[in-house]
């Protein structure tokens, strides 16, 4: 069985959702600590030919935080963010396609960092047709207070996977011999981030999942996402 483990992103990048479509098994990170400078919480877009920064904003609260104890402010306004992704892709050939479907998914009700970004990742699995079995890493019985290598082979010995694929950066800080000493294979994932047509913009690779959706046919994108990819 397959398995890859991820922190919850909002709407990431088109690696995370082929991440997914390359397993069995998704586990997403809710007992960590939130970091305020990694990609939790916030993304890039094009925004008049340039990329730019979208993100939800966060309770104050202790650094010391898993994400699921995290909450969006109490002045998140989810109606402007749908007004800035109006704005940036009005203009884009599937803007009348998708738009709809993001702002229903922004809408989600939840003020609670972890289960609304969830939500977002159930709702856009669903969307690129994937059916690969999310799982919440709270809810598996193994040691939590393991760190890095020795954690995730806690999560694949509890979950009885065979195969452990990780993305392309992580290869400085995983060893297959490691792996291979608790019999679990370790592969790793290097996306093919194709160009695509940004209207009339020098092409910007590595956007929001929402920028590859605005300018591909939902056909083209579940493509992408299903065999856009190499297992090293």
């Amino acid at each position: 069985m397959r398995l890859a483990i991820m922190q919850p992103y909002f709407l990431p990048y088109i690696g995370y959702w082929q991440l997914i479509a390359a397993v069995d098994v998704f586990v997403v990170y809710d007992n960590i600590k939130y970091t305020k400078k990694g990609w939790i919480n916030r993304n890039r877009f094009l925004v008049n030919g340039k990329e730019a920064l979208f993100s939800l904003p966060l309770r104050k609260d202790s650094d010391f935080l898993d994400v699921n104890q995290r909450y969006l402010a109490d002045s998140f306004d989810r109606e402007d963010l749908i007004r800035r992704f109006r704005e940036a892709y009005r203009k884009a050939p599937e803007f009348h396609a998708f738009m709809p479907f993001l702002e229903d998914l922004i809408r989600f009700s939840s003020n609670n960092l972890f289960d609304y970004i969830l939500n977002s990742i159930y709702r856009i699995c669903e969307f690129l047709g994937l059916k690969t079995k999310v799982i919440i890493s709270s809810h598996i019985d193994c040691d939590h207070s393991l760190k890095s290598s020795d954690r995730v082979q806690a999560i694949c010995k509890a979950l009885c996977a065979d195969t452990y694929i990780n993305p392309i950066g992580g290869t400085e800080l995983y060893s297959k011999e490691s792996f291979a000493q608790k019999q679990i294979a370790l592969q790793f994932l290097q996306p093919n981030l194709s160009e695509y047509p940004q209207c009339d913009n020098a092409f910007f690779p590595r956007l929001s999942i929402v920028d590859v959706a605005m300018f591909n046919t939902g056909e083209r994108l579940r493509q992408q996402v299903s065999s856009g990819y190499k297992l090293n």
